[in-house]
């Protein structure tokens, strides 16, 4: 299957910045699916499976992520093929991989707009949507938030209060997928050659809305647990899908239970503009708003007209992004070190060589 290019998101900014690629006779491919360092890439001439060539493995600071373009040197005769470059991304959503190591995973490049999909059932968890907006202000791509399951809704018009006051300039809808009700404000953000990334805890409905948004049953749904909502992975690994009848993209994920901030920008200012405002009137211009006196964030608490947990999560996440920068300075240290070492040992070997 051939594709045009245009419909995967290809315009003149990415024909000027791939123009030393084509010289070298490669060509270009959008990152579909990832899986075990094996890519498959949607190109000019059809799907391409390829893997990354050993010098960029050797030089890249991020390998490739679905939604990235990328310099392809196909095999002749064959549907597979090298990567030998990633171009620049537009945006990328990032977090921090789970588990102890401190390392970016690109969950999806070069998104126009990411949908935050949380359910109006067990799911709903406004904490946890916090941390979505950080990360998605920081991807540089537009959030817009998605409450799925309307129809099973016991407070919709209190929970879409709540979120619009979470989500401060951000288009809210609620929808229900499973009834097909009200997914044509998501078409909406969508069209010929651009991409939307759906992101969510699993169990909210993101493959049940891919589905509604195809026509079709394409994707395995499993139903949620009674008890709490929560749901089993049913996408496994990140996915382009193309949508023929928008000609747009849309990036599926696999639920995401551990959602740990990677980076520390003007997403955190944008996600708590309420309680910035506030710390304005604080006494002191440091004020942590912990155990300091005359805070103005704690008095809002006090008065009833901020909510506590509001001010436990952005302390929480206070936290935690001062203690990733701490450990990205130590990774930074010892990767320093590594390279002193590296040439030192390579010097050593040019001296010796030039000795004998």
């Amino acid at each position: 299957m051939a594709f045009d290019l245009k419909d995967l998101g290809w315009d003149d900014d990415w024909s000027k910045v791939f123009a030393p690629f084509a010289a070298d006779q490669l060509v270009p491919g959008r990152v579909a699916i990832e899986f075990n360092y094996i890519y498959r890439v949607f190109a000019q001439s059809g799907e391409l499976q390829t893997q990354h060539s050993g010098r960029l493995r050797h030089e890249a600071e991020s390998l490739s992520a679905v939604g990235d373009w990328v310099a392809v040197k196909p095999t002749p005769g064959e549907a597979t093929g090298t990567i030998e470059a990633i171009l620049p991304r537009r945006s990328k959503f990032s977090r921090k991989v789970a588990g102890e190591l401190t390392k970016e995973q690109i969950v999806a490049a070069n998104i126009d707009t990411v949908f935050i999909v949380m359910g109006l059932d067990g799911d709903y968890n406004p904490r946890r949507l916090e941390r979505y907006l950080i990360l998605a202000y920081e991807s540089g791509a537009r959030p817009v938030v998605i409450l799925n399951k309307s129809d099973v809704a016991d407070h919709l018009a209190e929970d879409m209060d709540e979120i619009q006051g979470l989500a401060v300039g951000i288009p809210v809808h609620a929808i229900s997928a499973k009834e097909k009700a009200g997914i044509d404000v998501i078409t909406g953000y969508l069209g010929p050659g651009k991409t939307g990334a759906l992101l969510g805890s699993s169990g909210v409905g993101k493959s049940t809305l891919v589905n509604a948004l195809l026509g079709e049953e394409k994707f395995k749904t499993n139903d949620v647990r009674a008890h709490d909502s929560r749901g089993r992975h049913t996408t496994r690994h990140r996915n382009l899908i193309l949508l023929p009848e928008l000609r747009g993209l849309l990036v599926d994920t696999p639920g995401m239970r551990e959602l740990q901030l990677w980076s520390q920008g003007e997403g955190g200012r944008d996600s708590f503009e309420d309680i910035l405002e506030l710390a304005q009137g604080c006494h002191f211009t440091d004020c942590r708003h912990r155990d300091e006196p005359r805070c103005a964030v704690k008095q809002a608490v006090e008065e009833g007209t901020l909510a506590a947990d509001r001010l436990e999560g952005f302390l929480k996440l206070q936290d935690e992004l001062k203690s990733l920068e701490a450990r990205k300075d130590v990774r930074a240290q010892i990767d320093a070190k590594r390279k002193i070492k590296s040439v030192s040992q390579s010097l050593k070997r040019l001296y010796k060589d030039r000795e004998s």
